[in-house]
């Protein structure tokens, strides 16, 4: 059995993922609970270039209050897309250069749990375009955001889902889990 590609994403009610600082007052218990087993069922990370220079500059330093989350934050292999980096300081990263559809390939065919994309706006569209999504887990929040990137954006092909899942957590926010179409 090969391992799921997960792409989760915080989205404004419009689309817009992009520095989704707009989430902050929608946080909550359920949804803390729902982003600590997410990653529980996980074991790595694909990110692209602006998410993993953001995140590789916060997450080490938030290990005090972020606890055993913080800790596999940092310490799950984190595979990095970019073509322009060649230094990866956070530990347990690795550059992914090249064929992407093979990279992407070679990392399912590992051992392991669910590889999760958090934030990454380039590189999960190049990932829906090449047809490597396993899974969306769109955590949309109850506002329209009104501008920045939008995860579903005029470059994509179309492409069917089927939902297979709905959580709603007490401050509005619902979460949408799909899959391609035809499959399950």
């Amino acid at each position: 059995m090969t391992r799921k590609l997960i792409v989760s994403e915080f989205m404004a009610l419009d689309g817009v993922m992009e520095n989704p600082q707009w989430t902050f007052p929608y946080g909550s218990e359920e949804q803390e609970r729902f982003k600590y087993e997410e990653l529980r069922n996980a074991d790595a990370l694909l990110l692209g270039r602006v998410t993993y220079e953001g995140f590789a500059a916060a997450w080490p330093n938030m290990l005090e209050q972020t606890g055993e989350y913080g800790q596999w934050m940092n310490g799950y292999p984190k595979y990095v897309v970019s073509n322009t980096l060649s230094d990866l300081a956070w530990t347990r990263s690795t550059l992914l250069q090249g064929d992407l559809q093979a990279e992407i390939a070679k990392l399912k065919a590992l051992p392991g749990k669910d590889i999760l994309v958090f934030g990454s706006c380039t590189l999960v569209q190049s990932l829906i375009n090449l047809g490597l999504v396993d899974e969306y887990r769109l955590m949309v929040f109850p506002l329209l955001a009104g501008g920045g990137k939008r995860l579903f954006g005029d470059s994509l092909g179309k492409t069917e889902l089927k939902l297979i899942e709905t959580k709603r957590f007490s401050s509005g926010v619902v979460v949408a889990t799909y899959v391609p179409a035809g499959e399950q």
